[in-house]
């Protein structure tokens, strides 16, 4: 009796064992999202959760350069997706950051629209998938300015608009700004020019209210900034919630960007984040998100969804003219390192 009792006990431990060693095995998939603030909403991402059984642990950031230097330093750090702005896929990419995506696996894929696609910083898309695309312009307060007067990147440079100035708090798009204020292009790697551009900078600083890159339409929105940069997305929510916020084209050309879908080379979960872009593509979803952050889609099929009060507002669908006008970020290779450095020295100025 002794021994078969043994063995009783010898079974019933093993099977205990084995049974926790399975449950370990179907521990429930996890994909860490790195994102700009509220790009997805969690409604979104529960339903993805829903349909999949993969849960997503969402973590934000208000700039290209953190996400960057997050993912470059802290490689223990493993997010699976992230959505690098235009000229950062191309930084990325060839410095290794990034896996290339089997776009066999993206059934939605087609649903991008192709002029969007095979863009000089990812030609053959084979490290990103266009996602949210958008311009920088010039946001007015109609409460104090008369946007009818508003025409220019210039215009920023007025003194009378001292300490009610809001900039984007990113060294590309400033210097951007000001090298098309100077007639150059903001993709230059030329330091005279970017030197010029610093010194030009440095005329604006006693206008600069504030720097804002997590949502420059808030700063509108609570009455504090007048004047200033303003991602056309945002202001399109703003004037939505009844900001009195004009949205204005400057002549030089606004600053175009795209933020795309793309996973780190670091990623415990490729698989599972190739369901999830596949997931964001799809018509429905995409037009659910647009619909809730009021950014540009690249998703042509998701466009075909939207009410025409949206694909007919020319702050987030301008035409062709204003498109062809501006000008696309790049990548400036080592140049992008004396960028950052002017922008810290503009920043201390203050």
């Amino acid at each position: 009796m002794r021994k078969k009792f043994f063995w009783i006990i010898f079974f019933k431990i093993f099977f205990f064992i084995t049974y926790s060693i399975s449950l370990a095995n179907k521990e429930e998939k996890i994909i860490r999202f790195y994102n700009w603030s509220e790009y997805v909403s969690s409604e979104v991402l529960n339903q993805f959760t829903k349909e999949t059984g993969i849960k997503v642990i969402c973590s934000t950031y208000s700039s290209n350069e953190s996400m960057y230097s997050k993912i470059k330093i802290y490689k223990k750090e493993s997010y699976d997706l992230i959505v690098p702005s235009t000229y950062f896929i191309e930084k990325m990419s060839k410095e290794g950051m990034l896996k290339k995506i089997d776009k066999t696996k993206l059934t939605q894929f087609r649903n991008i629209d192709i002029n969007f696609l095979n863009k000089s910083f990812d030609p053959k898309n084979n490290f990103s998938i266009p996602y949210i695309w958008g311009a920088t312009g010039i946001g007015v307060n109609t409460d104090f300015i008369n946007p009818n007067r508003i025409n220019s990147w210039a215009n920023l440079w007025d003194q009378k608009y001292r300490k009610k100035l809001l900039l984007i708090d990113d060294a590309r798009e400033i210097f951007q700004m000001a090298l098309l204020k100077l007639g150059c292009s903001g993709n230059t790697s030329d330091p005279k020019l970017i030197k010029m551009a610093y010194e030009e900078l440095k005329k604006i600083v006693p206008n600069i209210m504030a720097f804002n890159s997590d949502n420059p339409a808030n700063p509108f929105i609570q009455g504090e900034a007048e004047i200033g940069m303003i991602w056309n997305g945002s202001a399109s929510i703003a004037r939505r919630f009844g900001v009195p916020i004009e949205f204005i084209w400057p002549k030089e050309g606004g600053i175009f960007w795209m933020d795309s879908l793309a996973i780190p080379s670091t990623s415990k979960n490729v698989n599972e984040s190739l369901r999830l872009i596949d997931f964001l593509l799809r018509p429905d979803i995409a037009e659910k998100i647009i619909k809730k952050i009021g950014y540009p889609t690249a998703n042509f099929a998701a466009k075909k969804l939207l009410p025409k009060r949206i694909t007919n507002n020319k702050i987030l669908y301008p035409d062709k003219e204003i498109i062809n006008n501006g000008e696309w970020q790049k990548d400036v290779g080592k140049a992008n390192i004396l960028y950052e450095n002017y922008f810290q020295k503009l920043k201390s100025v203050r």
